[in-house]
């Protein structure tokens, strides 16, 4: 189990798996993305392998490859019969990483239970049910929970009480597009009213670094630990819908939210310092950041 006090001293997380696999060589398949590595027997050592340079990149925290292990991207792939072996697998995979460098620790990535960058506006015991099904099958497998790519105080809300029985705490990871809001149209500090005992810190996740930058300071009110997954996105907000693309012809979600060329490892690590020197100690990437970002922001570190 990790200490509730383990993000108060700078720490490093892994960057974007998803991507990351798409870069290595790994075949999109509709909306899968990540999932398709973990479905895939034959892709199993590119996961570990990705995991393992991550964490000789200097990463002290990896994430489950579960982003698209959701139930909703299964069942529009009608693979919702393998749930619970995609979760469980993604875990095992983590596990063999963390048997290999023993001091990291394996988050649990629970990602939002219906659309991505879009706050899900269902009932909230069916979010409360969706959120556990996954945190049950990863349970055994992880040190803690990650709440990756979150865009509501609900969700948060919903989430802390789905876990609760696991006993293990949990680390927030919100979205905001653009702006200061997030796409409920909510603000950070709302927060407060709702995080417990067992948050270990609070960040923006799979934000560009300007955006990151904009709420640098109601992150801070929060008097939590703080930090960031950046990504290199070019945006996360396009007019006809994150979903609605990706369930298009596009299956790399850079073909329609873009890549930047400017955020070079060396220019990462200079984000990194610059919100680390401002009271971030939660440093990590998210879409479109390999091992050699996270291994120039090892540098600052």
């Amino acid at each position: 189990m990790i200490d509730i006090n383990f993000f108060k001293k700078t720490r490093l997380l892994d960057g974007g798996m998803g991507q990351e696999l798409l870069a290595r060589g790994m075949p999109s398949n509709s909306t899968l993305w990540s999932a398709n590595a973990i479905l895939d027997e034959k892709y199993h050592p590119l996961v570990l392998n990705t995991h393992i340079d991550f964490i000789k990149a200097g990463a002290e925290i990896i994430v489950t490859t579960t982003f698209a292990t959701r139930q909703k991207r299964l069942k529009e792939n009608n693979l919702q019969d393998k749930f619970e072996y995609l979760n469980k697998k993604a875990g095992e995979i983590a596990v063999n990483a963390k048997k290999k460098f023993p001091h990291i620790f394996v988050a649990g990535g629970l990602p939002p239970q219906n659309l991505t960058y879009e706050s899900d506006e269902r009932d909230e015991k069916e979010i409360i049910r969706d959120f556990k099904d996954q945190a049950r099958a990863l349970n055994s497998y992880v040190d803690f929970f990650y709440f990756d790519v979150w865009s509501s105080i609900k969700e948060v809300k919903c989430g802390i009480e789905a876990i609760e029985e696991f006993e293990k705490p949990y680390l927030v990871g919100m979205h905001i597009s653009e702006g200061t809001n997030l796409p409920s149209g909510e603000s950070i500090s709302d927060l407060k009213n709702v995080i417990n005992e067992k948050s270990l810190g609070v960040m923006l996740s799979c934000v560009s670094p300007e955006n990151f930058e904009k709420n640098l300071y109601e992150l801070k009110s929060l008097d939590v630990p703080f930090g960031f997954k950046l990504n290199g996105f070019v945006t996360t907000k396009i007019k006809e819908g994150y979903t609605s693309v990706f369930l298009g012809k596009k299956s790399n979600p850079n073909e329609f939210l873009g890549k930047r060329k400017d955020l070079t490892p060396d220019k990462i690590a200079l984000i990194a310092k610059k919100f680390k020197d401002a009271g971030a100690t939660i440093l990590g990437g998210c879409c479109e950041t390999s091992p050699s970002h996270i291994e120039a922001i090892s540098k600052i570190k």
